[in-house]
């Protein structure tokens, strides 16, 4: 009863502690509610220094969390990113910033239209453990770009990372500019109750449900990163050693614990074999060892592991054809590594085919025409990413126009997520609104119209009492200008 109770009470001091936060932070916007450009750029440049002060430690941090993950993979994934962004950020924020002269409709003329790109207040970020430091730092980018403080909620999976991120954003920024709250599920629970001017989560979609409707009570915007089943179709025309090659990068980068990743492979029927084979070999080529070897990283923990193992039990009693990619023939007890795996003759009942999979583990499935690929993965919820193997231009735009997925790669994965200039983001059940570039500029902004006049006040001549000359006048040419159309 004394530990229930305590337990309580540690629940209740969280939560006063997150409301103090946040009205700290409140009341300094409040103070300062437009932050100059200079003052933004300078945020950005602190934050830019302290990445590559604290490049080295957070690369330990990572793969320590992990168990172990590639130094490369962390530069590639995380760090690089964060530095393209910001660059990109920066070179273009006072051209986002200023006001957006717009069209002046006739009916209030002589007046000046435009839109005011205003800071929304304080931002919440909860943060998913596969990519702890990208995915933390990339909506922050976005957020401070747009004038606004910010919170984050880093993960309780990833304690080393979300320790080192806190200690380096303190050393830049004052708790009234940017936070870095730790804690287990309560504490996430009670940060995406709070009543944030705008919150960003990333993570599985169940959980995503619960957030968006936490964050209805306070009426709170919201935008949900989430993942769901990303496909990858092969053309029958398409080289397959090829179209492996390019999908054992996306696949095995970070062992597959990507919300982009290419959950599972569409290829025609008489050229599953054919895949098979060459993914094989490729992933063989790219890891000849995985057990020891310092570029195939661990799943992140012993959950994680039993999940996947689960799939592939699942899979195998279900009478699928499991082909286990192991080119040193390692054991892999108690390493927290897993081989990669693909799965064959899968059938629709399987948790492979409809759980998302997080993970190193690949069903294919066979397809007879691209047609029926494209039925098939448009019968099931939008996915965050899709990926069209083939060279001929005008089939993959037509299934670019067909298909609805929160970001393509043609005849490549993952690399979308480095494009700055383009936005990022899910659709239905991947999730809605988009970060990164202007588009996070805008998720963080409030969009004000602005409508300005001088001194003629032209409306008095046209005002109450109706039908005095001036407003005949003018609904007669209304009505000239918009006469019906010729359909």
């Amino acid at each position: 009863m004394t530990e229930a109770k305590g337990h309580i009470l540690d629940v209740a001091s969280k939560f006063h502690y997150l409301d103090a936060l946040l009205e700290k932070q409140k009341a300094a916007f409040l103070k300062t509610p437009m932050p100059a450009a200079n003052q933004r750029i300078k945020n950005l440049d602190l934050l830019h220094n302290a990445l590559i002060n604290y490049k080295d430690r957070l690369i330990l941090s990572i793969s320590n969390d992990f168990g172990n993950r590639s130094e490369s993979e962390t530069l590639l994934a995380e760090v690089i990113p964060l530095l393209e962004g910001i660059a990109y950020n920066r070179k273009r924020l006072k051209k986002w910033m200023r006001p957006q002269k717009r069209h002046v409709p006739l009916t209030l003329l002589p007046a000046s239209v435009s839109v005011l790109y205003q800071p929304l207040g304080v931002v919440g970020i909860v943060v998913p453990w596969n990519f702890p430091l990208f995915l933390g730092l990339s909506p922050l980018i976005g957020a401070l770009s747009a004038g606004n403080r910010a919170i984050i909620k880093t993960s309780e999976f990833a304690p080393q990372t979300s320790a080192v991120i806190k200690e380096m954003l303190e050393t830049i920024f004052s708790e009234e500019e940017v936070a870095v709250v730790e804690g287990d599920v309560d504490v996430s629970q009670a940060f995406t109750k709070l009543p944030f001017d705008h919150l960003l989560f990333t993570g599985a979609v169940p959980v995503g449900r619960m957030v968006m409707k936490a964050a209805a009570e306070n009426l709170t915007p919201v935008t949900l990163e989430l993942g769901g089943k990303s496909p990858a179709i092969i053309h029958k025309d398409f080289p397959m050693s090829e179209a492996a090659k390019r999908l054992v990068f996306g696949k095995c980068f970070n062992a597959g614990q990507i919300c982009v990743s290419p959950d599972y492979i569409l290829c025609q029927r008489d050229r599953v074999n054919e895949f098979a084979d060459e993914f094989s070999k490729a992933v063989s080529n790219s890891y000849p060892t995985m057990k020891t070897n310092d570029d195939y990283t661990s799943i992140i923990n012993d959950r994680q592991h039993q999940r996947l193992q689960d799939y592939l039990r699942d899979a195998e009693e279900k009478g699928a054809r499991l082909v286990t990619i192991n080119p040193a023939g390692e054991s892999f007890e108690g390493s927290g590594k897993m081989p990669v795996t693909m799965v064959l003759n899968c059938t629709e009942d399987m948790l492979v085919v409809k759980e998302e999979i997080f993970g190193p583990i690949l069903p294919i499935l066979p397809y007879d025409e691209v047609e029926t690929a494209i039925e098939y993965v448009n019968s099931r919820p939008r996915p965050l990413a899709l990926y069209y193997f083939d060279w001929d231009k005008k089939r993959a735009d037509n299934v670019l126009k067909r298909t609805h997925s929160g970001g393509v790669c043609v005849n490549d994965t993952l690399s979308h997520v480095g494009a700055d200039d383009i936005p990022f983001g899910g659709v239905g059940d991947s999730g809605m609104g988009h970060y990164h570039g202007k588009e996070g500029f805008l998720t963080f902004s409030k969009a004000k119209g602005v409508v300005r006049k001088g001194k003629l006040n032209v409306t008095e001549y046209v005002a109450p009492p109706w039908g005095n000359g001036m407003y005949k006048l003018l609904m007669q040419f209304m009505w000239l200008r918009f006469r019906k159309k010729k359909v």
